[in-house]
């Protein structure tokens, strides 16, 4: 009996430990969630205020009456609409070219084996940990040279790079391929690039969606790039035309609040579309 009842009170202190352990989870997700959906959340009331209440009003005290007049300012006379296109823009033609060059140099890398293999994927690995500032005097240069300056393609040449986290993901997806597949199609005929195009590249499509999304994510919410690189006005990006709302309503933050959350909006959409491949990838990527 004795025995007995040091099991059950073992068992009892062990079921008491792991409530505690799950409370102790549920309670960190429920502060960290706060934590971030806090700032948003003051971000919306703000922008729903006019400039009075703002003003004479705390962060967390609803709008009396929701008015969606600061959004109109905000796209309107921030010129939101010419950053939108201009960010389709340097976004589409710079993923494109990553995938492009990313999927390429990963295939190369995976598929043959030549002479500075190592030197080549130990460069790729130096070049990261150099800090890009810097560089920036030296890559100033070259744009400028190129008479790229204040255009749209120097903010594409620079972007249009790849690099070894996007060589990383599509590698581990090469690994998972089997070689015969490559030995099938050249037996058939094919060469490396028709074996490339036509077999490596179609299984590639979860690696392509996770890199497209993350890069994505990153030339979307990039500032310094296209703020050194493209001045002008017309030029100006979805960050930049946000910056410069620091002039005519440099003291209206709630239009500013507003231009914030249209910012905002296409990248939670997208994230929430296709999380699920940024998830995929990367667990896929992992195991194979």
């Amino acid at each position: 009996m004795t025995v007995y009842a040091q099991r059950n009170t073992a068992q009892d202190g062990y079921g008491a430990m792991s409530r505690l352990a799950v409370l102790g989870k549920y309670l960190s997700l429920v502060g960290a969630s706060i934590v971030v959906l806090l700032p948003p959340l003051v971000l919306v009331i703000a922008s729903l205020k006019t400039h009075d209440e703002y003003a004479t009003t705390g962060p967390f005290d609803l709008p009396h009456h929701f008015d969606l007049d600061n959004y109109v300012t905000a796209f309107t006379k921030g010129n939101m609409l010419r950053g939108f296109v201009n960010t389709s823009v340097i976004l589409v033609i710079s993923l494109v070219g990553t995938v492009l060059i990313g999927s390429m140099a990963a295939y190369a890398i995976d598929r043959f084996t030549f002479r500075l293999r190592g030197l080549v994927v130990t460069m790729f690995l130096l070049a990261t940990l150099v800090p890009g500032v810097t560089t920036q005097v030296a890559t100033f240069k070259v744009v400028d040279a190129l008479q790229l300056y204040d255009t749209r393609w120097s903010a594409i040449v620079l972007f249009l790079g790849t690099d070894i986290i996007s060589i990383y993901i599509f590698q581990q997806f090469l690994r998972g391929i089997p070689r015969e597949m490559d030995e099938a199609a050249a037996m058939e005929g094919a060469g490396p690039f028709t074996i490339y195009r036509k077999v490596i590249l179609p299984l590639l499509k979860p690696a392509i969606a996770t890199v497209v999304i993350i890069k994505g994510i990153a030339i979307y919410n990039e500032f310094y790039i296209p703020f050194l690189y493209m001045p002008s006005q017309d030029l100006g990006v979805i960050s930049t035309s946000l910056f410069r709302f620091k002039g005519p309503f440099g003291a209206q933050w709630e239009v500013i609040s507003a231009g914030v959350i249209l910012v905002i909006i296409p990248t939670l959409i997208v994230f929430i579309a296709l999380q699920r491949f940024i998830y995929n990838g990367f667990t896929a990527g992992a195991t194979k």
